[in-house]
């Protein structure tokens, strides 16, 4: 069984600033990280991994020759390889175009090594979109599950695997037939101490980058920002909640006035005294 986790480097969200003259995130004020909901994603391959022993986790990213990193810190958590996309054709893609290039990162991998699943976090912590492991999912044309918080069953016979999935109002069981794309929270596992082998062998491991030229049948069009529909506009702080009316005088008078309001339609927080 091949599960592919794609993971992403982000800025360190704890760490990380706005710039007060574009209201963009300034990417140079934190260190790059591995997406937190990926390295879950990675954890959960991990322990299937542990289920069914033949089990072959690649991840795979798409980024600047720096984010070898997340594919070394991917192999310290348990994955076997790595795959990077890395061109300068890829710049400024929205959530649309990134999803376009990985569904053909992964074409290109399934030819090498048939893919089973793949696992995305729910998303990542700089965008907070979550739709580019759906996106991919459409492109693949196979079924996508969202805000996974456990797998309660894998079955390599039947090529099927059981999750438990978060609702607003609850959560829901499905069965689901393989391949398919899971989209997983944190909730769903603890990131374990990575073992001595696994940090040897991740500091001596290069992944394998491809440039769009390695890639087959891609439409440029659809890359990077020419295949971007969505920018970023600005980023701003919401302004601070103010307080709501005070209601003043005996009960009586504050009852009329609390009525007169809601008559009016007004929304507001009202402090009676």
């Amino acid at each position: 069984m091949h599960i592919v986790v794609c993971v992403k480097q982000v800025p360190d969200t704890k760490i990380i600033k706005i710039n007060p003259k574009t209201n963009t995130l300034d990417r140079r004020s934190a260190p790059a990280i591995l997406n937190p909901y990926d390295a879950h994603a990675v954890q959960e391959a991990v322990r299937m991994k542990r289920l069914i022993k033949n089990v072959y986790i690649s991840v795979l990213s798409m980024g600047p020759p720096q984010a070898n990193a997340i594919i070394k810190k991917s192999l310290e958590i348990g994955a076997d390889e790595g795959y990077l996309i890395s061109d300068r054709a890829f710049a400024g893609a929205d959530t649309l175009a990134t999803s376009y290039a990985l569904s053909k990162a992964l074409e290109k991998i399934a030819s090498i090594r048939p893919i089973d699943m793949i696992l995305c976090g729910k998303h990542a912590i700089d965008g907070d979109t979550g739709q580019v492991g759906p996106g991919i999912a459409r492109r693949l044309d196979i079924p996508p599950v969202t805000n996974v918080i456990e797998v309660t069953e894998l079955s390599e016979k039947d090529q099927t695997v059981v999750v438990k999935r978060k609702l607003s109002g609850g959560y829901q069981l499905l069965r689901i037939q393989m391949p398919c794309l899971l989209t997983v929270e944190k909730e769903i596992n603890e990131i374990e101490y990575s073992p001595l082998p696994n940090m040897l062998k991740a500091a001596r491991y290069e992944p394998v980058v491809w440039t769009v030229n390695d890639l087959q049948d891609v439409d440029r069009t659809q890359l990077g920002l020419k295949g971007s529909p969505t920018i970023v506009g600005k980023m701003f702080t919401p302004p601070k909640h103010e307080g709501g009316k005070r209601l003043e005088g005996s009960a009586d008078e504050q009852v009329k006035d609390l009525i007169t309001c809601l008559l009016e339609e007004k929304k507001e927080l009202f402090y009676v005294k």
